[in-house]
């Protein structure tokens, strides 16, 4: 039997912004992306950050999948577009994810369906989303 060592990976970021100009995000790794605010702006703005992780977790999770399928030497890739609609009236927020998932190989329909769907029950992100968590706020 193999044994196998997992690694944790610290989590976490800061976002730091001062009176002028553009927030930047920390991770505890010492990751950084700048965040930008306005509507026409290039970059990630807050809401393009969540659409980004669930995009990237999903892919990931797809990887992941595959392998455990034992489809992995026919799994190319996968891609995840993810947008959203969002509310109209306070409290503003994400109604609705909207995930276009593709897998790429040479793959059955009903490989890829068993993929995309074990994908999702593996990824963080989206399990986080079903499941809001608590949110503990403190002032420091």
């Amino acid at each position: 039997m193999v044994d196998l060592k997992i690694k944790k990976r610290p989590i976490g970021a800061v976002a730091e912004v001062a009176r002028n100009g553009h927030p930047e995000v920390t991770s505890r790794t010492g990751g950084r992306i700048g965040v930008v605010t306005g509507a026409s702006e290039e970059g990630f703005n807050p809401l393009d950050l969540m659409f980004a992780s669930l995009s990237a977790c999903l892919v990931l999770s797809a990887r992941i999948a595959a392998s455990k399928l034992a489809l992995l030497d026919r799994f190319d890739g996968a891609s995840a577009e993810v947008t959203g609609e969002k509310s109209a009236e306070e409290p503003y927020r994400v109604e609705r994810f909207i995930v276009k998932i593709r897998i790429d190989g040479n793959l059955s329909e009903g490989e890829r369906h068993q993929i995309v769907h074990m994908a999702e029950e593996i990824c963080t992100v989206s399990n986080t989303l079903k499941t809001p968590p608590a949110i503990s706020l403190s002032i420091g």
